[in-house]
This record gives structure tokens, C-alpha cells and sequence, in this order.
């Protein structure tokens, strides 16, 4: 992943965190519609969709409101490429989620769709994930939930593994940084304990694979979950170890490695 495409995700994660982490009302209030203005664009990868929701209080600001890029189009129904491209089309887009439907209704304009959106919750998918122990949702939640596509069949094949400390919360992160069970096998298969979701979400942002942890055991390295989150801050490659011990530095830890990154020692 290209740090681009990295920061691009990191700002969606956190404009969704924002709307997912707003307190939960009274029940009945809480999956009341969620209505927004929309706007949706071409996203920056070919059969994408951009996607920008606001509550009004904007004032033009581009920065505002909640933004996510690269949505599959085909998620939508009602809305195309060739569409965003007709000046003054009525269109309502539609994506439709096991957490809720998702539409944005209006007039296309120099390749925007804007209008104003409505999000429905479905309280069957609530009903779901309570039983699996997931709780504390609200409407707003459910719309980060549905726009991202969190699944309870996903929620469900990440529990069955073993992975612990997984939270309402939490699933939107693991989600955004495609945390799956063949990624969790990846790791627990070298010899891990299982890792909790919140350092599956940090191993995961941080690009940390098992083929990448076999070199650096076969350079004489046995590196701990954490380690290998540190690993990757302070980018200690198997290129970059190779290098200090062709300087013959041949009994450096981990954490020597690291604080030749952090003061620049290699330069």
C-alpha cells in the first residue's frame, strides 16, 4: 500500500471513528433515519465512487463532514460513471448493507451528484451482532457500519478464531485494514499467540506479513508481536539488518536496531 493510499484510509478511519464514537441515545431515537446532505463523485481508482455526507453546517468548507474514497460502484445501484457525466440527471443512488440502505438523491452537476441522503438501520443486524456480543449501537454507527460494508459473517469468522478484545468500536478499524482469518493465520501459524484486535489493527496498518517475519527469524531474530509493530515503525528490514552486520555488527537485538534508527546511527 502506497502511503498515499495509506493516509488516504487513515483519514476515512478517522472521519468514521468520529461519526461511529458520537454517545448512544435511547434506543428508540437512536435508529431514527439518519439524513445528511451528499455528494458523490468519481473516486480516484477506476470503478470507484466518492462519497462526502455533512449535517449542514459546512459552509463550503471541502474538509468538512465525512469523506470516504474508493467505494466500489458496484455497491451502488442507480448511479453510474457514464451518469456523473450528464449535467442536470436526477438520480438516487442506492447502497443497500446488512447494516442499513444508504441513499442520496439529487441533480448531477460538473461530475457531482448532490442532494441529500437518508440512512435506514436495520435492527434485525443489531439483533445479530447483540447476540454475539456486540453492543452499544446507534444510527450514526450503523451508517460507518454499512458504508464500510461490517458484516456480521465477518464479525462472526474473526470471533470463532479467538481473536479477543474485539469491540463494536473496534470492527471498523479491523475492517478498514482488512483484518481476516487467513491475516490472523498468517501470524498465529509462525508460532504467535494470538494476537489482540487492537494489535491486529496496528501489525495490520503497519504492513506486517508473514513472509516478511520468516526473513527476519532466518537473519537469527525471534521477534514478539510488539516487536514486530516496532519493526515496522522504525522500518528495521531484513535489508537493513543485513546491512549493519556486513558492517560486522553481527550480535545487535532488537531493540539496538531500533535505537540506530531512532538517532540515526547508520547515516
Amino acid at each position: 500500500m502506497t502511503s498515499g493510499r495509506l493516509m488516504a484510509k487513515m483519514t476515512a478511519f478517522a472521519g468514521l471513528i468520529a461519526l461511529a464514537g458520537l454517545p448512544p441515545t435511547l434506543q428508540a431515537e437512536s435508529f431514527q433515519p439518519v439524513r445528511q446532505n451528499c455528494t458523490i463523485s468519481n473516486g480516484d481508482q477506476a470503478g470507484t465512487l466518492r462519497l462526502k455526507t455533512d449535517s449542514g453546517d459546512c459552509q463550503g468548507d471541502r474538509h468538512c463532514g465525512n469523506n470516504m474514497s474508493d467505494i466500489p460502484i458496484s455497491r451502488f445501484t442507480g448511479i453510474s460513471a457514464s451518469q456523473l457525466a450528464q449535467p442536470t440527471t436526477q438520480l438516487t443512488a442506492t447502497l443497500a448493507a446488512e447494516a442499513g440502505t444508504f441513499t442520496c438523491t439529487g441533480t448531477v452537476a460538473q461530475g457531482e451528484l448532490n442532494g441529500k441522503s437518508v440512512f435506514t438501520p436495520d435492527g434485525l443486524f443489531v439483533e445479530r451482532m447483540e447476540k454475539m456480543g456486540f453492543s452499544g449501537y446507534d444510527a450514526e454507527k450503523l451508517m460507518a457500519y454499512a458504508l464500510l460494508d461490517v458484516g456480521s459473517a465477518w464479525a462472526r469468522s474473526l470471533q470463532e478464531i479467538g481473536v479477543p478484545g474485539m469491540t463494536a468500536d473496534n470492527l471498523i478499524a479491523l475492517h478498514i485494514f482488512h483484518v481476516d482469518p487467513a491475516y490472523v493465520r498468517s501470524l498465529t501459524s509462525l508460532g504467535y499467540a494470538m494476537p489482540t484486535a487492537d494489535q491486529l489493527i496496528s501489525l495490520s496498518v503497519l504492513g506486517v506479513n508473514g513472509d516478511e517475519v520468516k526473513q527476519i527469524r532466518s537473519l537469527g531474530y525471534e521477534p514478539t508481536v510488539d516487536q514486530l509493530i516496532q519493526i515496522r515503525i522504525f522500518k528495521i528490514t531484513p535489508d537493513f539488518i543485513q546491512r549493519m552486520q556486513a558492517r560486522g555488527l553481527k550480535d545487535l537485538t532488537i531493540d539496538k536496531l531500533v535505537q540506530i534508527r531512532i538517532f540515526k546511527l547508520a547515516d
